[in-house]
């Protein structure tokens, strides 16, 4: 009780009552701001793309993250050989420094030297008249990934799924391990012999455990992207990546506005408990546990 309080109540209540005030590092007291903090948050223009873009990313990666991890453990557990080499590779990304990785990506994605924009000048022979998006980048040149607003949240997203999925895929090959054989058997005696009808009515009630805990790590991990959005974007262009945790390193650390990183801390903890609440009211009650 005295480790909880001190490492995570007393934080909170410090930032909860710095959150109402415009203090900085280095002065030697603080005025009461009351609500001005939460008020721009609200209604200026910037914070409004913080939110936005927050939570567009959680949407992205979380349920392909979970769906990808999903679907390689069910394709590694049917693997007969080299299992262990497939599910060594899918897990790197998640030891690898994310921001080290991040560097790797930054010049992969470099808008005229990466790999990945000179593979798709390679592909505008055959694809040319296949798909009207690449005839564009092949007339036009193709996007800067980092650069280009429209493109560079959706690629730090992909980032993100590469990096955790991974993860995702150890945890649902752990849950595998744990549904009966002797379901499958009984199943198949029932008239069950389908692939598909064995995942619907076996395999995936039996993890709904570990689908509960995934998506709540998933997501909360999600919520804390900031390795790749310091690394390669810096919460632009125009504001596209300017993710919570970002704003709060920004304003807080960078900026020293103090009361006001607080406040986005004292919001993102909000979305977190909602979060929270809400797969325990809606999510759990329809989880079998054994």
């Amino acid at each position: 009780m005295v480790l909880l309080v001190l490492i995570l109540l007393v934080p909170v209540a410090v930032a909860a009552v710095l959150s109402f005030s415009d203090y900085t590092l280095g002065r030697p007291g603080l005025s009461w701001v009351g609500l001005d903090n939460y008020t721009d948050i609200f209604t200026r223009t910037s914070y409004t793309k913080m939110v936005m873009a927050t939570v567009l990313y959680v949407l992205v990666t979380v349920p392909t993250s979970v769906g990808l991890g999903l679907g390689a453990a069910l394709l590694i557990r049917s693997v007969r050989i080299g299992s262990s080499f497939y599910r060594t590779v899918y897990f790197l990304p998640v030891m690898a420094s994310l921001l080290a990785m991040a560097i790797v990506w930054e010049f992969a994605l470099h808008p005229s030297l990466g790999l990945v924009n000179r593979t798709l000048e390679q592909g505008c022979g055959t694809l040319l008249e296949v798909w009207p998006w690449f005839a564009r980048g092949c007339a036009n040149g193709f996007p800067m990934w980092l650069s280009d607003r429209d493109y560079a949240l959706w690629t730090l997203a992909f980032i993100g799924i590469w990096q955790s999925f991974g993860f995702n895929m150890v945890l649902y090959l752990a849950g595998l391990t744990g549904v009966p054989r002797d379901l499958y058997a009984a199943a198949e005696m029932d008239g069950v012999r389908n692939g598909w009808e064995r995942f619907r009515l076996i395999t995936w009630p039996m993890l709904g455990p570990t689908t509960v805990f995934v998506v709540t790590i998933s997501t909360i991990r999600s919520f804390q992207v900031f390795d790749t959005v310091e690394a390669l974007t810096h919460g632009g262009p125009a504001k596209s990546t300017y993710v919570m945790i970002y704003a709060i390193y920004e304003k807080g650390i960078a900026q020293n506005l103090v009361g006001v990183g607080a406040a986005i801390t004292i919001l993102f903890l909000g979305f977190v408990m909602l979060i929270s609440v809400a797969q325990r009211r809606f999510v759990e009650r329809k989880v079998h546990y054994a």
